[in-house]
């Protein structure tokens, strides 16, 4: 019984732990009542001119007639002429979520009818006043897909004309009316049938975008909080680390606003490294013609003289990576950046094989920035402080101090430091 209730217990806390971490967002959005303003008539503009190019289906059946008996329809060539939404809103409905409203809407159809009576013409079909107001509570599900619930619906038309052309032209009087129908509720709708929580970016990695909480509306505002994260499309593995506590500034002055914590930027920084995209390789033809900079062992020989003499005039490689995922930190008062960068280098042969030169670790590059809004336009300012090699040791001087030879194997060996006023780099020995 100890060990069950142990299996248990620890079993109730790996939950509550899984919980803990999903309550946080990695990305969150806020849309006020202006935006959702703004959203609604371009919507509406969208709408109506997709309505316009709308293609109606053919109808058919059959219907019993006193006297008659069994009579078959068919309604086809159906023609939308006309649909308007002279009033519409979508407004926010604190603690529920959305209400949208419908005022003196009217449409017009036309098309054919035929019926087995052999008889046949066309009709006219005009709903004048149409008024809707639904109220839909938004969720979520188990799977952080969003749900809505109609929690209020009604609906009442005022007017519904049609005219029928043939033998049943009278039946044109019986088809005038004004209605008023409350609907009882539409229902759960189930979303998880065609909305998807995750997205691929590109080949290497995709982004999880599942809800980690309902919409929360308020009287301002509709916020969204959102996983944000991003996972390798090659495999997707558990994030070593949880999101932070990410949480939007009262203010409801704009249209849409986002947030993004430096979960959302690092899990792109995992997903990224472990497809191996963080690799940069460089090469002479890379530079622009106008430089006087070439990447070579003549130039190079400037810093190690024994380049020329083991590899005269030939071309150089660099290539950056990054031995790590390179993490972000964001404060209040900027960004923080330190990431760690190999900078290997390789003499190119003539027969197109690479010979590794000489490794330069950089481990300790703090990278920092000020980001603000001024005037519409995102401005800010980047710093760049000291960084240094792996190991600890003594400035040799801006042009660097070593000595390349070979070693007993035959590897070309390069010991020593090489430094630029308050930089330091550790410089490790490659096979040749």
């Amino acid at each position: 019984m100890g060990a069950q209730s142990l299996a248990v217990a620890w079993g109730a806390l790996a939950l509550c732990l899984a919980f803990t971490r999903a309550a946080n967002p990695g990305f969150v959005v806020r849309i006020t009542q202006a935006g959702l303003d703004y959203a609604h008539q371009h919507g509406i503009t969208v709408l109506e001119k997709e309505l316009a190019q709308l293609k109606l289906p053919d109808i058919s059946g059959d219907f019993r007639v006193w006297h008659v008996g069994k009579v078959q329809y068919e309604i086809s060539r159906l023609s939308l002429r006309s649909f308007h939404l002279p009033y519409s809103r979508i407004s926010l409905v604190p603690g529920v979520g959305l209400q949208v409203s419908i005022s003196h809407a009217f449409a017009e159809l036309d098309g054919n009818w035929r019926v087995k009576l052999r008889d046949h013409g066309s009709f006219d079909l005009r709903v004048e006043s149409i008024y809707i107001k639904i109220q839909l509570g938004l969720g979520s599900d188990a799977l952080g897909k969003p749900t809505i619930d109609t929690s209020s619906c009604s609906t009442r038309i005022s007017s519904i004309r049609v005219h029928f052309s043939g033998k049943f032209g009278y039946v044109t009087a019986l088809w005038e009316c004004g209605c008023r129908a409350p609907v009882p509720g539409l229902g759960y709708w189930n979303t998880s049938l065609w909305f998807t929580v995750t997205a691929k970016i590109d080949a290497m990695a995709g982004i999880d975008y599942s809800l980690v909480a309902p919409p929360a509306a308020t009287a301002q505002s509709l916020d969204v909080d959102l996983k944000g994260e991003f996972f390798s499309l090659a495999h997707r593995s558990a994030i070593p680390f949880p999101p932070l506590a990410l949480a939007l500034p009262p203010d409801h002055d704009r249209m849409v606003y986002f947030g993004a914590s430096s979960y959302f930027f690092n899990t792109a920084s995992v997903a990224y490294h472990a497809a191996g995209a963080l690799v940069l390789d460089i090469t002479n033809s890379m530079i622009p013609k106008d430089v006087e900079f070439h990447l070579n062992t003549s130039t190079f020989s400037a810093f190690v003289p024994q380049l020329e003499e083991l590899y005269p005039h030939m071309e150089m490689k660099v290539r950056l990576s990054a031995p790590s995922a390179p993490f972000l930190t964001i404060r209040p008062d900027g960004l923080s950046l330190r990431p760690v960068v190999d900078i290997q280098t390789y003499a190119i042969l003539p027969n197109s094989t690479l010979a590794p030169l000489f490794l330069l670790s950089l481990v300790s590059c703090n990278v920092s920035a000020v980001i603000d809004v001024k005037s519409g336009h995102i401005v800010g300012s980047l710093k760049v402080g000291r960084y240094g090699g792996e190991q600890p040791g003594g400035l040799v001087g801006s042009r660097g101090r070593g000595e390349v030879g070979r070693s007993q194997n035959g590897d070309l060996v390069w010991r020593g430091w090489v430094g630029a006023g308050g930089s330091r780099f550790h410089v490790q020995p490659m096979g040749g």
